[in-house]
């Protein structure tokens, strides 16, 4: 036994030293998409020394992805300080290690598993090993582990994964007759962690609950341990049933569109079942082409046959339900790798008003994957009985082509242009792969440079994503920054730029459109003032803004374009959405007056003291 223990430990950990490499090849890379505001441009991780109080804040500051995303935020902070500032290959390394953990960690998981249902423990040895790497290899991970921000997701994937491992540890010592205390109190301990890393950690009892339905059918040897098992789920699963539709459906439901958003509840539901059903394909056949990592191309389902992919989609989601409710006992591996997957896309999939699709999302949720594609394999090889040196050869082939598709696929992601090339390709109506296409071309040859060499190459791209996506309008902003960079800007660019600002639905994205044009211009690109202001006034009106975001508008208008006056707009706009004791009045207020606009600073102060006067009125007692 202590033999084959030591065999699988060493297994074990030649899988998650090879679990990392297939992803060196995209380093160094670049930052992309929301690596941007969580981490090159988030003062509050940008630790210039290792000490408790810089650690303490960057653990304490508000976060844009979250304020429960303390452990991730403290690993960046730690990044950019190794890295001596946000340095892509610093990051990445960590990530990648983090890959190499978890993958550890799951092949220690399966093999709990595999022992569970039956497996002999000389064949769980080297099959745990294999299955865990099938996992961390497999071509759909790409962008979890090289997409940086995803840390977010990954790190509470690696405390998800410990976390069951020590709830099986005190399963089975409950089951054989232990207490099974230590093994329980871990796997609090790690789902706690993993709470902190990322929300939808909080389905770790579903995942259990599926271990039940499955493997420990919440058998103990105490047979009051077992019955309170039992109605523990069920009062748990009740009380969630509840709050779900007592709470989260009412909070989240919108029969109109989310904001900033083209699609309703209703709409997201449906969709869901065709990205899922996406997701399935990517992992059964995982071409590179089959995953774009920009999914802003999809378009909502808006009804049950429109398109005819959703009906048809809900229904092949229903029918592995019942797959696995029906082959739980007689095959708890394929029933649990189908529960693990429809459950890890229970808070992504449902009434909460995120995108649509994205690939990290099925970090864990491949865990499931692997284990009910393994179990189908393994019925088939039952069948057929194919020779050992058969099996040999299908396990090293499969293993290299999920190996050269990561490698193939992560070498994409070894520099900016690089990585955009590759999604323009596969996903020709991305508004987000042309912007990251032109934006590259454009920075790779210096910026607001004149004489920029790759600027005709970065006009190009623009001029292709605006006419590829017509309602998007980021291609179009940075369209008319190049070409005014380059001298040969027109009417009609801006023209058409402030027509589709006027007229086509504004997503997040969309609102962001003309800051692409203000901070070009403090890049010293000379932007038609008269148009900018233009656009800043269309968004602020068409856009809902936050109190910061209007402020920051205001303060470019201001200082960057000297218009105090075109500035006022967005300053109350800013004062009358922020609570009443905010001090940015007065520090408004003050430097309004030292650009000699007294006039400006009194409105303020005047606006201000009126807010104050009706929170206090509103506080006092009625008699």
């Amino acid at each position: 036994m202590h033999l084959i223990r030591d065999r699988f430990l060493l297994l074990s950990l030649i899988a998650g030293l090879l679990a990392g490499l297939p992803y060196l090849a995209g380093f160094p890379g670049a930052f992309v998409f929301d690596d941007f505001p969580n981490i090159v441009n988030n003062q509050a991780i940008q630790m210039t020394q290792l000490d408790a109080g810089s650690l303490a804040k960057a653990v304490l500051s508000p976060q844009p992805s979250g304020s429960l995303r303390a452990l991730p935020t403290l690993t960046f902070a730690v990044d950019y300080w190794r890295g001596g500032g946000a340095d892509p290959a610093t990051f990445k390394a960590t990530n990648v290690l983090l890959h190499c953990l978890t993958t550890l960690a799951m092949a220690w998981l399966f093999r709990s598993l595999l022992l569970l249902a039956g497996v002999p423990a000389g064949k769980a040895r080297w099959l745990a090993p294999l299955l865990a790497l099938a996992w961390a290899l497999h071509p759909l991970q790409v962008s979890s582990v090289l997409y940086v921000v995803q840390r977010i997701q990954t790190l509470a994937t690696l405390f998800v994964v410990l976390a069951l491992l020590a709830y099986l540890q005190g399963r089975v010592a409950q089951i054989e007759g232990r207490s099974g205390r230590t093994g329980m109190l871990m796997a609090m301990l790690s789902w706690a962690l993993a709470m902190g890393c990322k929300e939808d950690a909080i389905l770790l009892p579903a995942y259990t609950l599926a271990l039940e339905l499955t493997l420990l059918g919440f058998r103990a040897a105490d047979i009051r341990t077992g019955r309170l098992l039992r109605k523990g789920y069920l009062t748990a699963s009740v009380m969630g049933a509840a709050a779900y539709l007592l709470l989260v459906l009412p909070h989240f439901w919108q029969w109109e569109a989310y904001p900033n958003r083209d699609f309703s509840t209703l709409e997201r539901l449906l969709t869901q079942a065709r990205v899922l059903c996406m997701y399935l394909w990517q992992i059964v056949l995982p071409l590179p082409s089959h995953m774009p990592f920009y999914y802003d191309w999809l378009q909502p389902s808006r009804s049950l046959l429109q398109p005819w992919t959703t009906l048809s989609s809900m229904l092949l989601l229903a029918g592995m339900l019942a797959l696995a409710l029906h082959q739980r006992l007689r095959q708890p591996l394929l029933a649990l790798g189908i529960l693990w997957f429809l459950s890890a896309h229970f808070v992504a999939s449902n009434v909460i008003g995120l995108e649509l699709a994205f690939e990290h999302r099925n970090h864990f949720a491949l865990a499931g994957g692997v284990l009910a594609t393994g179990s189908l394999l393994a019925q088939a090889a039952r069948r057929l009985q194919p020779s050992r040196n058969m099996q040999i050869a299908i396990t090293v082939l499969v293993l290299s082509a999920l190996a050269g598709t990561t490698l193939i696929r992560a070498g994409s992601w070894h520099d900016r242009l690089s990585l955009a090339n590759t999604v323009t390709r596969y996903a020709p109506l991305s508004a987000r792969a042309w912007v990251q296409l032109c934006a590259g071309e454009y920075e790779t040859g210096g910026g607001a440079v004149k004489h920029n060499p790759r600027i005709d190459a970065a006009i190009e791209a623009c001029t292709k994503g605006t006419s590829a996506v017509p309602a998007s309008l980021n291609n179009a902003a940075l369209l008319v920054v190049l070409k005014t960079l380059k001298g040969n800007v027109s009417g009609s660019d801006w023209d058409l730029f402030q027509q589709r600002l006027e007229t086509v639905h504004m997503s997040l994205d969309n609102c962001r459109a003309p800051q692409i044009l203000s901070y070009n211009h403090r890049q010293g690109v000379a932007v038609d003032k008269r148009r900018l202001l233009q656009a800043l006034e269309t968004m602020a009106r068409r856009c809902d803004q936050k109190p910061f975001e209007a402020a920051s508008i205001g303060y470019f208008v201001m200082n960057d374009l000297a218009e105090p006056d075109a500035a006022m707009p967005y300053f109350l706009r800013a004062i009358g959405s922020a609570p009443p004791n905010d001090p940015f009045p007065v520090q408004l207020a003050q430097e309004l007056r030292q650009k000699n606009r007294p006039d400006l600073a009194k409105r303020i102060e005047q606006l201000a003291a009126s807010r104050r006067s009706s929170a206090m009125t509103s506080r006092a007692p009625q008699r």
